[in-house]
């Protein structure tokens, strides 16, 4: 069963989400409350699975609760609200605040619409509760540098999708500005990336910023995979630039992280760092396993600290990955790669 608990101020919208999501096989709303205080009450008497999140609500708000609940005890959560949708600022806020998902519900003909119409939250709630959530994050360790031959040119590939957006802030803000050039595939719709890779530009020493076709690597610029298009990246003399195309989905997702791997293994070989984190899927398993064929460091995010253990999990079973580390020390091996 995934235990399930709404968190809405509508009365209408917490009866109708609940009859909805409880009518649905193997899914059990143990509670609902009209606010974050009133739901943490019930959180501490059973804590849920999976939570459902408005983000207008009274005495806190929802990306507030958010934030709370990731920083006492991680837990999937999909934050359904009139202000989320592509593009908008709410929804950028309630992933990088933690969230898995952003279910938009609309401002007029609610009730109705919920009853007719709730696939997207059944479905949402049924992902989110895919992966197991980390219960805590341990201390990181003292860690010696990964090395991976030597480098005439450092470079650094990420791959994550469920949880990287707050997963990504953590390890980005936590490097220098003169890290290594960083290339990332973050699974994301398209508009959102543009507005992610802002925020941590902002948010990082780094330079942080929207992938587009043609650009160069530098140490001290991470460049991030459009949402709908793939990210490769070539050889440019002793360098490296990026390659931004269309393409099928690979691994039903573009960007595809296994095409970015993939692209990094036959250029860099023993001068790349491969770090695939938390995500939903086996996104990235087989191109981190061709990174650590043609010499290059691997290394996964621990299934304690993320929160969903997918793609890091497929990415061991294949044996692509030679160490695991809690999230906090990501950004350690990352300064240590040279």
């Amino acid at each position: 069963m995934i235990r399930t608990i709404v968190v809405d101020d509508s009365a209408v919208v917490r009866q109708v989400l609940t009859a909805r999501l409880s009518a649905e096989p193997g899914i059990a709303v143990t509670g609902a409350a009209s606010d974050p205080i009133f739901a943490m009450r019930l959180m501490q008497r059973e804590w849920p699975d999976v939570l459902v999140v408005d983000i207008e609500m009274p005495r806190m708000d929802g990306i507030t609760f958010v934030r709370q609940v990731m920083a006492i005890r991680p837990t999937p959560i999909v934050v359904c609200s009139t202000l989320v949708g592509p593009g908008a600022r709410a929804t950028m806020d309630a992933l990088a605040a933690g969230a898995v998902s952003a279910v938009p519900k609309p401002t007029t003909g609610l009730k109705q619409y919920l009853e007719d119409d709730t696939g997207n939250i059944v479905a949402a709630v049924r992902a989110a509760a895919s992966g197991r959530a980390r219960r805590s994050e341990p201390p990181p360790p003292r860690l010696a540098p990964v090395v991976a031959g030597s480098c005439e040119r450092r470079l650094v590939a990420i791959g994550t999708s469920t949880g990287g957006t707050q997963a990504l802030e953590r390890v980005l803000t936590a490097l220098p500005g003169g890290a290594p050039a960083m290339v990332v595939v973050q699974h994301m719709p398209e508009r959102f990336t543009a507005a992610f890779a802002e925020r941590m530009d902002r948010l990082c020493a780094v330079t942080v910023r929207e992938a587009a076709d043609g650009d160069r690597l530098a140490d001290g610029l991470v460049l991030v995979a459009p949402g709908g298009r793939h990210l490769e990246v070539a050889r440019d003399g002793p360098g490296y630039r990026v390659r931004v195309f269309d393409g099928p989905p690979v691994n039903r997702h573009r960007p595809s992280v296994d095409v970015l791997f993939r692209s990094v293994a036959k250029v860099a070989g023993k001068r790349a760092l491969g770090i695939i984190m938390t995500g939903m899927g086996d996104d990235g398993a087989r191109g981190l396993l061709e990174m650590r064929q043609a010499g290059a460091a691997t290394v996964a995010q621990d299934e304690a600290t993320c929160v969903v253990h997918g793609m890091p999990k497929e990415a061991v079973k294949l044996g692509a990955v030679e160490r695991e580390v809690p999230l906090p020390a990501i950004a350690e091996v990352i300064r240590g790669h040279g």
